[in-house]
């Protein structure tokens, strides 16, 4: 079997490895991705189209626009299929277009270029007008895939393990369709129909020709790209995406557990009613805020040249969702204090039950096992009242939680806290401020989130960092960023991973959703039962 004088010297280098150094600028590496599919995409493309020529021209056009987007391709070594998917986009485009009558005929290919397998010096072949017609009236009789099969098996030097590979699928399914397909064509048209396959591959002068047409093209590195490491971090890209679902799913059941014990603490229908709007308003800030990062990001990658004015916006958007959280939840606090005042004046008939008097310990839970003047827990289970104090113990839950170990809430202070707005050591809630900041905009030394802020910042959105940032969308920091929007000092580069320790990210990520889920959802789901358990009442409205 003949070999391959161009795939021989690819294989060396695999397509993720091809793809990265691409993106960190290196056009001949382009070259060798060139090199190494522009038979399959010539091939298939001849198969659809019927048209040598045009053939070419449309598998030049997907490499020239591969060359634009090559960095918005996530899996770089799915390269092999996205290339595949371009190509359709392009034959389907040249179909519309050129409106190709039913009975399609070759072209004329005395401009075709052929390097012969025995890598004699190229020649220029030249095919008869009766010929063109006769190649392309005896493979159009045969079905789509049994002629891809056919003009692959002949351009690929007779090697039925170069075909199976290109089209993924066994030796033995490309041996079938050989079989069948060569049936189903003429007999007197196979020698014909052979020779002109194998001397009309695309050759070196195909693969000048495309990058002698991305000469004046940017490199797509700075469109969206994450550079020489692109490989190295792609699954820390998606697990940055998990984070982001899991982050949201563990909101909304945490939002769920809360909305319900709210409503067991409330008595009147005004009171139910403000706790509807109240939990609905922040979700929908949530939301709004989610889809804003994601309608940036995909601007940016639609608008690479704006992409700069897109990441400020980013963190505008981050900013206001930071902002309008601190005001909602300054406002919720004095509004739900203010309507129970109201509500007890309106309706006192409601208000009858012990648990429901201002002072009455009934209202929350203390531990009586204390520690230095505090006791272990201390959970708030009413609804607040003027007046009342935060929930204060080495493990505290209510609207307002201070603890000196562990606390939960609206607003919850603590070595390890949990909130909507949350502030300690290790913080976790929709903003999370701390050494360790998680949470949906997480601000720390270190900073985990949807977006991160902090010295080193990780976020699936979007991260902000002084010293390191690291984001599948926007990425800004001092020193060193990773991402397809990035920049720094070191942008996607070997340093910038080795500064942003992405190994220990990509390791640690599994560990960081498991515990992002267990604060979140445990303490509002425990507190919540015991609310409902002293504080329900059916409705008396």
């Amino acid at each position: 079997m003949k070999t391959d004088p161009y795939n021989s010297v690819l294989e060396e280098s695999d397509d993720a490895t091809l793809v990265a150094e691409t993106l960190a600028g290196d056009r001949q590496a382009f070259g060798k991705i060139v090199n190494r599919y522009q038979r399959l995409l010539c091939s298939l493309a001849y198969s659809s189209l019927g048209s040598l020529n045009a053939s070419e021209d449309v598998a030049q056009e997907a490499f020239i626009e591969a060359w634009k987007k090559l960095g918005t391709l996530r899996e770089p070594e799915k390269l092999k299929s996205w290339l595949c998917g371009i190509l359709r986009f392009k034959v389907s485009h040249h179909r519309r277009k050129e409106a190709r009558r039913p009975l399609s005929q070759a072209d004329d290919l005395q401009e075709a270029e052929a390097l012969e397998s025995n890598d004699e010096p190229i020649q220029t072949i030249a095919m008869k007008e009766e010929e063109q017609a006769m190649l392309w009236r005896a493979l159009e009789t045969v079905p789509e895939t049994y002629r891809d099969t056919l003009i692959l098996y002949y351009r690929e030097h007779r090697s039925v393990e170069h075909v199976a590979s290109k089209l993924d699928v066994s030796e033995d399914a490309v041996k079938q369709r050989l079989s069948r397909g060569r049936k189903l064509l003429q007999e007197k048209m196979m020698s014909f129909v052979e020779g002109a396959l194998t001397r009309s591959a695309p050759g070196p002068v195909f693969t000048a020709g495309v990058l002698a047409a991305i000469t004046s093209i940017a490199p797509p590195v700075k469109a969206a790209s994450a550079g020489a490491v692109a490989a190295k971090v792609g699954t820390t890209f998606k697990w940055a995406s998990i984070v982001t679902f899991i982050a949201t799913f563990s909101g909304f059941i945490s939002s769920f557990f809360a909305l319900r014990a709210n409503l067991d603490q409330s008595r009147t229908k005004r009171e139910r009613r403000e706790v509807v709007f109240a939990t609905a308003a922040f979700i929908g800030v949530a939301i709004a805020y989610v889809a804003a990062s994601f309608g940036l990001r995909s601007l940016a990658h639609s608008m690479p040249d704006y992409s700069g004015f897109f990441a400020v916006v980013s963190q505008v958007v981050v900013i206001a969702f930071v902002v309008a959280y601190g005001v909602m939840i300054f406002r919720l606090f004095k509004r739900s204090r203010a309507l129970r005042t109201s509500e007890r004046i309106r309706r006192p008939n409601l208000f009858t039950a012990p648990e429901d008097q201002p002072d009455s310990k009934k209202r929350e839970y203390k531990s009586r096992l204390a520690f230095l003047g505090f006791p272990l827990i201390h959970a708030k289970l009413g609804m607040a009242e003027k007046g009342d104090k935060p929930a204060v113990g080495w493990i505290a839950a209510g609207d307002q939680a201070y603890g000196l170990l562990f606390a939960w809430g609206g607003f919850a202070v603590a070595p390890i806290s949990v909130g909507i707005a949350s502030c300690g050591i290790v913080s976790v809630g929709a903003v999370g401020v701390g050494l360790v900041g998680i949470g949906t905009v997480g601000i720390g030394l270190l900073a985990i989130g949807a977006s991160a802020i902090g010295y080193k910042a990780y976020g699936s959105l979007t991260a902000t960092g002084w010293e390191s940032a690291f984001s599948p969308g926007f990425s800004i920091a001092k020193d060193a960023a990773i991402g397809p929007f990035a920049y720094a000092e070191h942008v996607n580069t070997e340093l910038a991973a080795e500064i942003a320790n992405m190994s220990t990210v990509d390791q640690s990520y599994v560990a960081i959703l498991g515990g992002m889920a267990l604060l979140v959802l445990v303490p509002v789901i425990l507190w919540s039962r015991a609310v409902r358990k002293k504080m329900r009442k059916p409705p008396a409205e």
